[in-house]
């Protein structure tokens, strides 16, 4: 009986370890679901082409030669949390790029959904695929976009007013 009986307090002292940590706090309780994975929605249509009284210019670097402009009237932000804007770049050397894109704040990427045409039409991007954000010297706009107007913190914008205000402000009231 009496190897029953400590059998018995082995076990409920083990169980009582497995239930809190070294420092005495309850220890995660691993029956709790898992996050779902992200999904992107399905079928992302460009908007309306963007329009000159809309455009609202975005700082890049001292060193930028390009003007970056976002149609501010374009600026959403998706049930799948991807902030999706129109980007319109002004070369140096005179040439305009359109392209509609998204950006994913958690997973610090983009996305090139579509791109324009002088005569206002969009073509669907032929590889549509998420790539790193990165913050390098040339072509910086998408981390200047993410750290200032759309993803301050690394926390995603609430809504497309307040990416907007971000715009007309000239940086996000939370960007470092």
């Amino acid at each position: 009986m009496k190897k029953f009986v400590a059998l018995g307090f082995c076990i409920v002292n083990l169980a009582h370890a497995q239930a809190v940590d070294s420092f005495g706090r309850p220890a995660f309780n691993n029956n709790f679901e898992e996050e779902a994975p992200w999904q992107e929605q399905q079928e992302i249509a460009p908007p309306a082409f963007p329009k000159q009284e809309n455009l609202k210019e975005i700082y890049v670097s001292p060193v930028a030669t390009n003007k970056y402009l976002i149609d501010a009237s374009t600026l959403t932000v998706g049930v799948d949390d991807v902030v999706r804007y129109v980007l319109v770049v002004l070369t140096s050397g005179g040439a305009t790029n359109v392209s509609f894109e998204g950006m994913h704040c958690k997973e610090v990427r983009w996305k090139h959904y579509a791109s324009g045409h002088a005569d206002g039409t969009w073509s669907k991007a032929r590889n549509p695929v998420w790539r790193p954000i990165e913050n390098k010297p040339v072509n910086r706009h998408h981390a200047a976009l993410r750290n200032d107007y759309f993803c301050p913190g690394g926390i995603q914008i609430r809504d497309a007013d307040d990416g907007r205000n971000a715009l007309r402000l000239g940086k996000h009231p939370n960007a470092n």
